[in-house]
C-alpha cells in the first residue's frame, strides 16, 4: 500500500510502499475513528478544540462522568511538576492548575488506550514522560510554553502505540534492533512506510489538535527546521537517560545552536527526579 494519503503539510512523507509492511496502516488509522465510542467522556473533551470557549467549571463537570480520568487530573495537579502538592482538593481547581491543553492531552491518552501499559511496548511511559519533562523544562529556551511542550512530549509516542498494537511481534523486534530514536524512525519507514511521529501527527490532526502540536512531529528529522528543534533536544535528553550505551549527540547540532551542552545538565537532573511521578499521575496508579 502507499502512504500518499498520510501527507502532513510541510513534511516529506514517503510516497512509495514500504518493502514488506506487516500491518495495514489504513486499518490503524480507521481504528482512530472507533476509539471515541469506547471512551465517550474522553472523546467529548478531545473534540472541544477551542479552549477559549471552555471554562474550568464546564470541563470539570464533563470530567465527573469519568472517575478514572478525573482522578488522574487531580493527581497531576497535586504533583511536584505543578508545585501544588496536596493543596488541590476540587476538580475545578485541578483543571485550572493543569490547564485545558493538559486535560485534553490526558483525555487523548485515555481515548487511545495509552493508559493500559499491558498493551504498550516495554518502557513506553518511561520514555514518554521523560521526553515530556525534558521538553517542558527546555521550552522557554525556544520561546515556547512549558505546558504546551509537556503535552507534545506526552503525545509524541502515540504512533508507537498504534504501530505496536497492529504489529506487536514485528514492532518489538524492530525496537530491540534500533535502540535510538532516529534509527527506529528509519526502521519504521522501511517496514511501514511512515514513522511513528508522523503517524502521531496524522492522529492529532484527525482529532483537531492545533498545528503547533502537529508541525514539530513532521519536522523532527529536518535539522534545518526550527519547528522540530525542541522535540529533537527533548528526545536526546530522554535517550541519554533511558538508553544504555547511548552515544550523545551534541544538542547544538540538533537545535541549530539554540541550545548548548551547558544547559543540559540541570535538565537531566530535573527529569531524572520527576519523570516517575509524572508517569504515575498520568496512569492513575
Amino acid at each position: 500500500m502507499t502512504v500518499s494519503h498520510l501527507v502532513i503539510p510541510g513534511a516529506a512523507v514517503p510516497t512509495t510502499p514500504a518493502a514488506t509492511p506487516s500491518s495495514d496502516l489504513e486499518a490503524v488509522l480507521s481504528s482512530i475513528d472507533t476509539m471515541a465510542a469506547q471512551e465517550p467522556t474522553a472523546a467529548q473533551i478531545v473534540s472541544m478544540v477551542d479552549s477559549d470557549d471552555t471554562d474550568a467549571r464546564t470541563l470539570a463537570r464533563i470530567l465527573t462522568s469519568d472517575v478514572a480520568l478525573a482522578g488522574r487530573v487531580m493527581k497531576l495537579a497535586n504533583s511536584a511538576y505543578f508545585g501544588m502538592r496536596g493543596r488541590v482538593t476540587s476538580l475545578q481547581v485541578a483543571v485550572t492548575v493543569v490547564g485545558f491543553p493538559t486535560v485534553r492531552t490526558m483525555a487523548t491518552v485515555a481515548l487511545s488506550g495509552l493508559d493500559d501499559e499491558s498493551r504498550l511496548p516495554e518502557g513506553f511511559w518511561t520514555m514518554s514522560t521523560t521526553v515530556a519533562l525534558a521538553a517542558a523544562t527546555l521550552a522557554p529556551r525556544f520561546g515556547q510554553r512549558p505546558q504546551d511542550a509537556l503535552c507534545l512530549g506526552l503525545l509524541a509516542p502515540l504512533g508507537v502505540a498504534l504501530l505496536h498494537h497492529g504489529d506487536r511481534e514485528g514492532y518489538a523486534e524492530l525496537a530491540a534492533a534500533e535502540p535510538t530514536a532516529a534509527g527506529r524512525r528509519a526502521a519504521e519507514v522501511r517496514r511501514y512506510g511512515i514513522h511513528a511521529f508522523r503517524l502521531t501527527a496524522v492522529a492529532l490532526e484527525q482529532w483537531g489538535f492545533p498545528s503547533s502540536m502537529v508541525t514539530p512531529l513532521g519536522a523532527v528529522d529536518d535539522h534545518g527546521s526550527q519547528d522540530g528543534a525542541l522535540l529533537r533536544a527533548a528526545l536526546e535528553v530522554a535517550t541519554r537517560l533511558t538508553v544504555e550505551d547511548h552515544v550523545p549527540v551534541p544538542v547544538e547540532e540538533l537545535t541549530g545552536g539554540q541550545l548548548g551542552e551547558d544547559a543540559v545538565v540541570a535538565v537531566l537532573d530535573r527529569v531524572r527526579a520527576e519523570a516517575d511521578e509524572l508517569r504515575v499521575a498520568m496512569l492513575g496508579e
